[in-house]
Parts: structure tokens; C-alpha cells; sequence
């Protein structure tokens, strides 16, 4: 069995407080992990937005020795395996869902934009407000739907569609709403990314071809 160390007991809390958000809005959840060197990537697809434009949440755990990983596991299962100790044996690998296999590539990325935190989180609320507004118990799926998507497609800076910053928020990658904290959008062939102090969220821009995720 595989067993990872994280560095130290806060980045197991962090890694734990992160499945654990994936858990809430999907009980169900897989991750895919990959560790190179020193450094636990955990990528998740919380459901914000359809699956083929949906967004990729990226969790960065530090190691406490070098380790080479590539595996998709069940997020709940692997919650459960975080220990006291910050040691992380491996649930048993499971058949990965179509978004792991057409993740982000991790290099080509160039600067588009940088957003204020406090800008960023005026939005997500004001998104939120609208939606609840906008909907009432008993409505069709369909319109439920239509709403949300006119919403949290919405583009920001960049063309980075609102929800990116809704997941980033949802997930406490943004931080506190420091006067002076700053998020970055990223883009690189078909895809955006918001990088965040805590955390990264990356979106397939509409109508584009996913790309795999290679060595």
C-alpha cells in the first residue's frame, strides 16, 4: 500500500476541510492525485456548471518526503485515511469519471488578468442574491437551471465565467476579503484558471476541445 506523508498536521486539516467541501456537494466524489516531489496536487469537479464546462478544483498539499503518485480515489475514502499522524495510506484506485482523464495541462500558462479578493467576493454575492431572487420552491428543473446558467456564466475579467469564482469562494480558496489580496486569471489553449491564495480553479472555456493531462 501506498502511504504519503504530508508535512505536518495543519496540511492534513487543510487537505481534510477540502474532501470534505467536495463531499457536501457530491457524496459520491472521486479525486484524482497526483504527488511529484515534494508537492500533493488534489483535483476535484464539484458541480458547478455542466460536466463538459464545469470547473476543476486544485487542492496543493505539501509533502514531507518526495513521492510520485498518479491515482483517482474516492474522496471519501481517502477523508477517511487522512491520520492523526499526517500519514496518508492510499484508498484502492477506482475507474476515473471522463473530467479526470481531461484535466488542465500544468505548464503554457500566461497572465491574462489580476482581480481584487474584495471585488471578487462582491460578485459571488451578488450572484448568489440574484439567484435566490430569481427562483422559489416548486420551480421546473429546467428553469432552475436556465437561471443558474445565465448567471454563474456571467464573464469577468479575461472572459473567466462567474462560477470560477463562486467555486473558488465556495471552497475557501480565496481567503479573507483583504483590501490588498489579489486572485490571478490564467489561460493557456482551452482553458482559464483562477489562481488563489488557497487554492486553484480552472474552467474549459465554452465550446472547447478538453485536453488530456499528460506526464
Amino acid at each position: 500500500m501506498t502511504v504519503l506523508r504530508l508535512a505536518d498536521p495543519a496540511a492534513a486539516a487543510d487537505l481534510g476541510g477540502y474532501l470534505s467541501r467536495l463531499l457536501r456537494y457530491d457524496r459520491g466524489a472521486v479525486v484524482r492525485i497526483r504527488a511529484e516531489g515534494m508537492v500533493l496536487g488534489t483535483f476535484g469537479h464539484p458541480p458547478f456548471g455542466a460536466a463538459a464546462s464545469g470547473v476543476i478544483t486544485l487542492r496543493a498539499s505539501e509533502l514531507a518526503e518526495p513521492a510520485t503518485v498518479d491515482a483517482t480515489v474516492s474522496a471519501g475514502q481517502l477523508l477517511d485515511a487522512i491520520a492523526d499522524d499526517a500519514r496518508v495510506p492510499l484508498p484502492t484506485s477506482v475507474t476515473g469519471p471522463g473530467w479526470a482523464g481531461l484535466l488542465p495541462p500544468r505548464t503554457g500558462w500566461e497572465h491574462v488578468a489580476d482581480l481584487g479578493v474584495p471585488d471578487l467576493a462582491r460578485e459571488v454575492a451578488a450572484g448568489v442574491a440574484e439567484f435566490r431572487a430569481r427562483t422559489e420552491p416548486g420551480m421546473p428543473r429546467a428553469e432552475f437551471e436556465r437561471v443558474a446558467a445565465g448567471i454563474w456564466t456571467r464573464p469577468m475579467a479575461g472572459r473567466l465565467p462567474l462560477r470560477a469564482a463562486h467555486a473558488a469562494q465556495s471552497f475557501g480558496f480565496l481567503g479573507p476579503p483583504d483590501a490588498d489580496a489579489r486572485a490571478e486569471v490564467l489561460r493557456t489553449g482551452a482553458w482559464l484558471r483562477l489562481e488563489a491564495r488557497y487554492g486553484s480553479v480552472s474552467v474549459r472555456r465554452e465550446g472547447a476541445p478538453g485536453l488530456l493531462f499528460t506526464r
